[in-house]
């Protein structure tokens, strides 16, 4: 017998589906952080900055499906004919995740690299302010080509989405909803993290000082919940001040330890995506396993 357990939907809405296996322990681990995601998505005021700690729960997630497909109940329901047509189209998911995923991974590691080269001509060169201003030009045209690689992938995730939504059209069985739950969220982490690295592309453009003193403003820094102060963002603002300004010595240190700090943040991104990446490998390899039983 099954249990019937409630998955609440980031719409509001919410629906119950069923486990095989009543008191597994990895049935239960696979609903847990399938809720806690969705709890986490339902609550985030927003979903960019709240992607970085989504990484961690989605590979949690996945690890604990791995383990859950090698349940004899688990591919005793997923290896009946009938469902045939419903697993093909998982594998086909499985496929476009992998592509996502691993397009987000080449993207942060761009940008990382950009950094990087910033990072790198500042130590070179102790120069004036032109020298700053052209290799910081150089970044910023970086920085928009990545914004439109970005844009790019965004849409095409997002049909990608649509056509998901389109196909549910009936009731699956409940081990198939688990997975297309899984599926659905890691698109929408996925989407979330497009979003931290693509911001307003009006930020990288000249700004005013007033609107640049306005930003920098200490008061608007320490409200997180109110006014979200992104790295990739407060660098663009940063690196408008050194460009424009006619001695860039005094702004390099912040500029560097601004820089220093979001390369990290970046490289524990790119490495939990890296992991993700594996264990999506891993559970495609699952199912393939079960389809061809």
């Amino acid at each position: 017998m099954a249990d019937s357990l409630e998955i609440t939907k980031t719409t509001g809405h919410s629906r119950s589906i069923s486990l095989p296996s009543r008191s597994h322990p990895l049935a239960t681990a696979v609903e847990e952080q399938l809720q806690r995601l969705r709890s986490s998505d339902a609550t985030s005021s927003s979903p960019a900055s709240s992607a970085p700690q989504k990484l961690g729960g989605l590979n949690d997630l996945y690890d604990c499906i791995d383990d859950w497909l090698q349940m004899p109940l688990t591919q005793q329901a997923l290896s009946h004919e009938h469902h045939r047509s419903s697993m093909e189209e998982l594998l086909d998911g499985s496929v476009k995740l992998l592509d996502v995923c691993g397009n987000v991974r080449d993207i942060f590691s761009h940008t990382k690299e950009c950094i990087q080269e910033l990072e790198s001509s500042f130590r070179r060169r102790r120069g004036g302010g032109s020298e700053k201003a052209s290799e910081v030009e150089t970044y910023i045209k970086s920085r928009k080509k990545l914004q439109k690689m970005v844009a790019k992938l965004l849409d095409h995730l997002k049909k990608m989405v649509k056509k998901n939504h389109l196909r549910k059209h009936s009731k699956p069985e409940a081990t198939l909803s688990v997975l297309r739950e899984a599926e659905e969220i890691s698109f929408s982490v996925f989407e979330s993290l497009l979003h931290v690295l693509s911001g307003p592309r009006e930020r990288l453009k000249p700004v005013s000082w007033s609107m640049v003193s306005n930003m920098l403003s200490p008061k608007r820094i320490s409200c997180d919940e109110k006014a979200e102060y992104d790295q990739i963002q407060g660098l663009d603002v940063e690196l408008t001040i050194l460009k424009s300004a006619k001695d860039a010595n005094p702004q390099v240190d912040n500029v560097s330890k601004r820089m220093e700090a979001l390369e990290l943040s970046i490289r524990e991104i790119e490495e939990d995506v890296e992991c993700i990446f594996r264990r999506l490998v891993k559970t495609r390899a699952g199912l393939l396993n079960i389809i061809n039983c």
